[in-house]
């Protein structure tokens, strides 16, 4: 199966404002219709909507032929539909990704815990695996991370109360990922008593005192963290979480921060042109590749990531030397020149061995 041309999308008739309350029943009757309101409310780039709407429509269209709706589809049946697609892996990745989050919603909508296409993203020998492309480590390039800081101190958009709180969180959250190299567990975890307005350090508990650490935010995580930190105070969340999923206090769940790194993603313009999904490890990673172009030893870089063996440090090391390597190849991917271009890599901002290696 061959996905849609998208640069001669099949036009559709434009959602009404009475279908923003996509309620079930405008999911049973027009699911097209009511991922195309779905879709407004995300806040893609224009040139990501396109390629989402394609996507979701191919989807339909065989769901179509199948004989099957959003209500009856199965785990086998999404999974049919992946492994058909003639497409790289990354590429039915991110169809996955549009469908389990679709579905998401709209099972969010029902009332229902289960998502078919979660199961399937979650299952390591899935047939639809089967494809080329299987990166082992990945990092953002330069300009990537360029847009993806841009993205995070991006104006807010009119959002209600709730949502921007949640907005706020997310883009703190995302910035500890890629700023500060935490993993998605001990953001989760992290709580007030941690964290310090003002300073760049961040300790990661452990039930394990000998497992305990620090890390170093880069100066524009420790913006973002620190009005995020306002923000919590001004609302009143409880609990003493930093990133609470409710204004109750409750952890949120590792699904709602991998929704919020795409979201970001997404917002950035940069999800379209990846080859992979930039995750939390990728993030991570990241982080750890700006201090060792920085000039920060490995072992330095190590300890703020909470690896217990030097090992670790150096194998990724050695990971982003051959990344980089990659990049400075001339059989690297040529950037799409149809492509809006990205801003210049800030090259400001930069951890060095001088300033990175001692503490405050």
């Amino acid at each position: 199966m061959s996905p849609p041309h998208l640069s001669d999308p099949v036009p559709r008739p434009a959602p009404s404002t009475d279908l923003f309350d996509q309620q079930r029943e405008d999911w049973r009757r027009d699911p097209q219709i009511a991922f195309d309101a779905w879709l407004a409310k995300q806040h893609f780039r224009r040139s990501s909507a396109e390629v989402y709407r394609a996507q979701w429509g191919l989807f339909l269209d065989w769901l179509g032929t199948r004989q099957k709706s959003l209500t009856t589809v199965d785990t086998h049946a999404i999974a049919e539909f992946v492994a058909g697609l003639e497409i790289r892996k990354p590429q039915r990745v991110r169809y996955l990704r549009l469908i389990e989050r679709v579905l998401d919603h709209v099972r969010e909508i029902e009332s229902a815990s289960t998502n078919p296409a979660r199961f399937i993203a979650q299952d390591g020998e899935a047939a639809w695996r089967n494809a080329r492309d299987n990166e082992p480590t990945g990092f953002l390039t330069h300009a990537e991370r360029t847009a993806l800081i841009a993205q995070l101190f991006a104006r807010l958009p009119d959002l209600s109360t709730a949502q921007r709180w949640r907005e706020r969180r997310d883009r703190a959250l995302v910035a500890v990922f890629l700023g500060g190299g935490l993993k998605t567990g001990e953001a989760a975890a992290l709580t007030v008593s941690c964290v310090n307005a003002g300073s760049p350090w961040v300790t990661i508990e452990s039930a394990n005192p000998t497992l305990t650490r620090r890390t170093r935010l880069a100066p524009f995580a420790a913006a973002i963290l620190d009005a995020w930190l306002a923000e919590r105070r001004l609302s009143e969340l409880a609990g003493n979480l930093v990133f609470p999923a409710s204004p109750s206090g409750r952890p949120m769940h590792k699904a709602t921060m991998l929704r919020a790194v795409d979201a970001l993603i997404d917002g950035a313009g940069i999800a379209a042109s990846r080859k992979s999904r930039a995750s939390p490890q990728t993030l991570r990673n990241t982080f750890a590749a700006d201090l060792f172009e920085s000039g920060v030893e490995a072992d330095l870089v190590g300890q703020w990531l909470g690896f217990v063996q030097a090992v670790s440090a150096n194998r990724l090391y050695r990971a982003w030397q051959m990344w980089t390597d990659q990049q400075d190849s001339p059989a690297a991917e040529v950037p799409d020149p149809a492509a809006p271009p990205l801003p210049a890599p800030r090259r400001d901002g930069r951890l060095t061995r001088k300033s990175g290696a001692g503490e405050p």
